[in-house]
């Protein structure tokens, strides 16, 4: 089974790919502009094959889910939609998957709702207090859409270029264009207040009851090991830390089969769910 399908959650849409059968599991993508749920993860989604239930939705001013009128976007607003959205759909008991901005929704989530939340995976992930913005998130942020700012963006996103290929640039870049207007809301100059909107409070990090893992690249240089994934360490309560090396910020890309593999065994252990 795999779907897409529309899901409104408090009054307004979100758009959803579903996938499997089995345990859930809800993967939150991250921010650069074109980034859509599907694009993040259905590649990854269809590795996984039917053992579990993936909910992939676009988040609140990604793909084909607008902000909520009166909305501003945010670290708030995406954590609650996700909250919403699951609910929506019936599960009472959910790991969540999350990338880079995805990543801080995912441990914001599963402080909120500790009874649901059973594991994280948060890779590449934001939200570490004291993390500042790198140059390459802000560059990453403000690509242009088209070629051009596509194929900048991908290139400062993973360590082996030949992943930015042609097709791969053609097809964020009409992402890119699909969703400019609403992407243009999100993310406005000065950047370095949307880096701290993302970052999470040592109260915060401290109410995530459920295990974690952290998933990283050696060589990220849109989140840093050192000021995104270690500082984490110090925390969260049930936590272990995989790093990558030969890889930048896209780990499910720059090595699809070690990073299934791992998921994989990290979330088996919830079967019981």
């Amino acid at each position: 089974m795999t779907a897409l399908r529309t899901v409104t959650v408090d009054g307004s849409p979100v758009h959803v790919l579903e996938s499997g059968t089995g345990p859930a599991v809800l993967m939150l993508h991250g921010s650069g502009p074109g980034t859509t749920g599907s694009g993040a993860w259905a590649a990854t989604a269809q590795a996984l094959g039917m053992s579990w239930h993936l909910v992939a939705p676009d988040q609140a001013g990604f793909g084909r889910t607008p902000v909520p009128a009166g909305s501003s976007g945010g670290l708030r607003l995406w954590t609650e939609q996700a909250a919403g959205l699951m609910d929506a759909l019936g599960f009472e008991h959910y790991a969540v998957v999350g990338h880079s901005m995805g990543g801080a929704v995912a441990l914001a989530l599963a402080a909120a709702r500790p009874r649901q939340v059973t594991r994280v995976v948060a890779v590449s992930t934001m939200g570490a207090p004291g993390a500042p913005l790198s140059a390459e998130l802000d560059a990453v942020w403000a690509a242009p859409a088209g070629p051009l700012g596509a194929r900048d963006m991908l290139s400062r996103l993973v360590l082996d270029q030949a992943l930015v290929t042609d097709s791969a640039v053609e097809a964020r870049a009409a992402a890119m264009r699909a969703g400019e207007v609403a992407f243009a809301s999100l993310f406005p100059p000065p950047r370095a207040r949307w880096v701290d909107d993302l970052t999470l409070s040592a109260q915060t990090l401290a109410a995530v009851r459920a295990p974690v893992l952290l998933v990283h690249g050696a060589e990220d240089r849109v989140t840093p090991l050192g000021t995104a994934a270690q500082p984490l360490l110090e925390h969260l309560a049930d936590v272990r830390l995989h790093v990558f090396g030969r890889c930048g910020h896209v780990p499910a890309i720059e090595h699809p089969h070690e990073f299934r593999q791992l998921l994989s065994c990290f979330l088996r252990r919830d079967r019981g769910h």
